[in-house]
């Protein structure tokens, strides 16, 4: 579990960094872009390592109905990520896509996950994503961008759909089948 919040509370940092001490991070150049890339790796290992080798600790039982709601916000997480990587008319709604996403990934998986390493790793990516939205909220400005043709929103579903596959193809490869049983 120790790994677990050390790379969580690492991630945060490394994420921050930037916001919390914007001169330090300039000073720093391009070696800071590298600093800031290894210190992400390793807090992905970290994560990763302290997720899988943490003790199951049971905290709570979710509801069976949540797995129906948690692939719903899957999905909806999954389109809001797709709109930070599209430029279609649906991009310019919202501003912070990708950390909105976050959000979303998280809550769905506290929604399914009642043990104690889930409870840490998916509550610290949701404080994390709102702690970001605040940091870059107050230090800078934003406009929508101008949309472009809706055809481009095509593209948003087609990756929504394969993502989508993907990650439950995934889930099951580690042995998580992440739809109701029987499906």
């Amino acid at each position: 579990m120790t790994l677990l919040i050390m790379g969580n509370i690492l991630w945060i940092i490394a994420h921050s960094f930037k916001r919390i001490l914007p001169n330090f991070r300039n000073a720093l150049g391009s070696a800071g872009k590298g600093a800031v890339a290894l210190s992400l790796i390793l807090a992905l290992v970290l994560i990763v390592t302290g997720y899988r080798s943490a003790e199951y600790i049971s905290v709570w039982t979710p509801p069976y109905f949540l797995v129906h709601i948690n692939n719903v916000l899957m999905i909806l997480a999954i389109f809001v990520f797709a709109l930070g990587h599209t430029k279609g008319r649906l991009r310019g709604r919202l501003r912070h896509p990708m950390l909105t996403s976050v959000k979303i990934w998280a809550l769905a998986h506290l929604l399914v996950n009642g043990d104690l390493a889930s409870l840490i790793l998916f509550g610290f990516m949701l404080g994390w994503a709102v702690l970001a939205v605040i940091l870059i909220n107050r230090s800078e400005s934003w406009s929508a961008p101008d949309p472009v043709a809706t055809k481009r929103d095509f593209v948003l579903v087609f990756m929504v759909v394969s993502i989508f596959l993907l990650l439950s193809g995934l889930h099951w490869i580690f042995g998580v089948w992440p739809f109701p049983r029987g499906f």
